[in-house]
């Protein structure tokens, strides 16, 4: 299947180029995970106003979709031409903490999670290039989703969130997955 021309406002999150089927794919894995995870946890905003949990619910669906949507070969290659943009990607995913905020809950271990994540997501970051970059990745990826789960007093939906999340930055986003960077490949 041809790939499409992305219009530059989705360059961010698809790339230049994406195929309809992993657009699709992305999209309908967000949609379906974010469905069932509100589906499983009703409860989860009961407290709170709509605007709220509905905000929440769209940046959790941010997270689940960009697990998928980090793992293409456009989007990784689009940042892997990108240093800055890939820094700044970074930098700016704080979603989890935000999501813990809106909800109400696990702020302290949202902060943590958040912490070691992009920590672990700068050093994989660095590493771009060198033949260990996927081990490291791997390495860090695996300490978290042991160390994560055994967090007390974590809610459920927020483990899951935390889980998706390191998965996303750490390892989906902050790996060059198709060796694009090392190639030195604009495009």
């Amino acid at each position: 299947m041809k790939p499409l021309r992305m219009p530059s406002f989705l360059h961010d999150v698809f790339g230049e180029r994406q195929s309809l089927g992993s657009i699709l794919t992305v999209l309908l894995f967000g949609g379906l995970l974010t469905a069932a995870f509100y589906l499983r946890f009703p409860g989860l905003g009961e407290h709170l106003p709509v605007w709220r949990v509905t905000l929440a619910l769209l940046l959790v669906f941010d997270v689940f979709s960009g697990c998928i949507a980090n793992f293409t070969a456009s989007t990784s290659n689009f940042y892997a031409a990108r240093k800055t943009n890939r820094l700044v990607f970074i930098a700016i995913h704080v979603h989890i903490v935000i999501i813990a905020l809106l909800l109400d809950t696990d702020m302290g271990v949202s902060i943590g999670v958040w912490a070691y994540t992009v920590a672990g997501a700068l050093v994989v970051n660095a590493l771009i290039g060198k033949p260990s970059q996927r081990f490291v990745a791997g390495l860090l990826l695996s300490a978290g989703l042991g160390w994560v789960p055994m967090l007390p007093n974590l809610q459920p939906h927020m483990l899951i969130v935390s889980l998706l999340f390191m998965l996303k930055v750490l390892y989906g986003f902050a790996v060059d997955h198709y060796g694009h960077a090392s190639r030195g490949t604009g495009k």
